[in-house]
């Protein structure tokens, strides 16, 4: 069984760049305060660690 993890784009995504901003929907997410929950995959340990500063993610078991 993998674990899952709770994702939510705690930071506004104006004037960030446009690869940060593609990494954030391709996670999901679509607007401040929105979360969604995924699998924690490698690919997404990837996603999560080039955009840290704009998430706040927490493992659900």
């Amino acid at each position: 069984m993998t674990d899952r993890v709770r994702v939510t784009l705690v930071r506004s995504l104006i004037g960030v760049t446009e690869k940060h901003r593609a990494t954030v929907r391709g996670i999901g997410l679509r607007h401040t305060w929105h979360s969604v929950e995924r699998d924690l995959t490698p690919e997404l340990r990837g996603m999560l660690a080039k955009v840290p500063y704009l998430l706040r993610w927490e493992v659900i078991r």
